[in-house]
């Protein structure tokens, strides 16, 4: 599958370099980038060195923490005269340069450590993260130099589709993003003095790893794309795009929570899709959560559904006011009632043709 996130990269970078050169004549170490603590140059630097660090997380597989590096642009060390701003923007495209390729040449399935919210990435989140930071301090150092500066809108829309889940959509995404990190205002929300971006969660299981969808997957999967995933059978059944579609609309209404939405079903052996499960929403009052399930015609009959559900409700249940998992199925769907009593439910009641099954923690 191509890796999405790539050209993003180098988009933003290009961005950002183009909008900076035009300033390289000004003192930047002197100067305070916004809204930070930081100079001008001190957040130029820090952008190289975000790119790089994810650059290597994402080729050094590192699993458990941040590899333990850092790179210097000034020279100094080496007896070299320090590099001026426009040397910083070129260590800015270098690393940026590095990252595009480490995104390009990672598999789809590969994550490594990350400390926000689940401890880990992917590529799609490694790149996102890259420009987010490239887009948001260029604005910064902007504002610094009393420049003005806006990033094309699908690199601040692609940034919050990916690790903003929660934010739901403004009148631009740029000012959208600008909102989300404490840098601006939006009519009818209140500011923000604090946050952090998140990456999606994964579950796994003996065959399987339980993918969570961020709303740029629920999209994709939602207009009869691939969502990035190589299916089997060569499409995503249609009950995967219908709750793909409700995850689409709760993120448009701001309720969109990556843990109790949907997951893609990915075997681990092949890195195929095979199905999706997923909740319908978070957690009621009455510590009750609703599941569903689907998979591809040519993927039954394997187990794979009883072992992703034992698997997500498991998770469910260990969750802080959760008391039980329940499934609504048909009284006609037999293979969803077998796997749903596989998987330990017990039936609770029944309503207009349709039993109710509950696995209680």
């Amino acid at each position: 599958m191509r890796a999405v996130g790539a050209e993003q990269v180098e988009e933003a970078v290009a961005d950002c370099v183009a909008a900076l050169g035009a300033v390289t004549d000004r003192d930047w170490t002197e100067v305070r980038a916004g809204r930070l603590e930081w100079s001008c140059r001190r957040t130029a630097a820090h952008i190289a060195s975000d790119l790089i660090a994810y650059a290597g997380q994402l080729a050094g597989r590192t699993q458990d923490a941040y590899t333990p590096f850092e790179i210097t642009i000034d020279g100094t060390e080496d007896g070299l005269d320090p590099a001026d701003n426009a040397g910083t923007l070129q260590v800015i495209t270098t690393t940026g340069a590095l990252l595009a390729a480490a995104v390009r040449t990672t598999p789809r399935a590969v994550r490594a450590f990350h400390p926000f919210p689940f401890r880990h990435a992917n590529r799609e989140g490694f790149a996102a993260m890259g420009v987010a930071e490239v887009l948001l301090h260029t604005y910064d150092i902007a504002e610094g130099m009393g420049i003005g500066y806006e990033p094309p809108a699908e690199l601040a829309s692609f940034v919050l589709t990916r690790i903003f889940p929660r934010v739901k959509p403004g009148p631009t995404p740029w000012r959208t993003l600008l909102w989300a990190t404490g840098r601006g205002d939006l009519p009818g929300r209140e500011p923000v003095t604090e946050w952090k971006w998140g990456n999606n969660p994964v579950l796994r299981s003996e065959r399987l790893a339980l993918e969570g969808v961020t709303p740029a997957t629920a999209a994709a999967l939602s207009l009869a794309g691939d969502g990035g995933y190589e299916w089997v059978g060569g499409a995503a059944a249609d009950g995967t795009r219908e709750g793909a579609g409700i995850m689409v609309k709760q993120y448009e209404e701001g309720v969109f929570h990556p843990e109790w939405g949907m997951y893609v079903l990915v075997r681990r052996d092949d890195d195929r899709a095979v199905g999706a499960m997923g909740f319908h929403a978070a957690p009621g009052g009455d510590g009750r959560v609703e599941i569903g399930y689907d998979l591809v015609a040519e993927a039954r009959g394997h187990g794979y559904a009883t072992e992703a559900l034992r698997t997500l409700s498991r998770w469910a249940l260990e969750q802080d006011g959760v008391r039980a998992v329940v499934a609504v199925i048909d009284h006609g769907n037999v293979p969803s009632r077998k796997v749903a009593t596989r998987a330990g439910f017990v039936p609770a009641f029944e309503d207009l043709g349709r039993t109710t099954y509950e696995l209680r923690g």
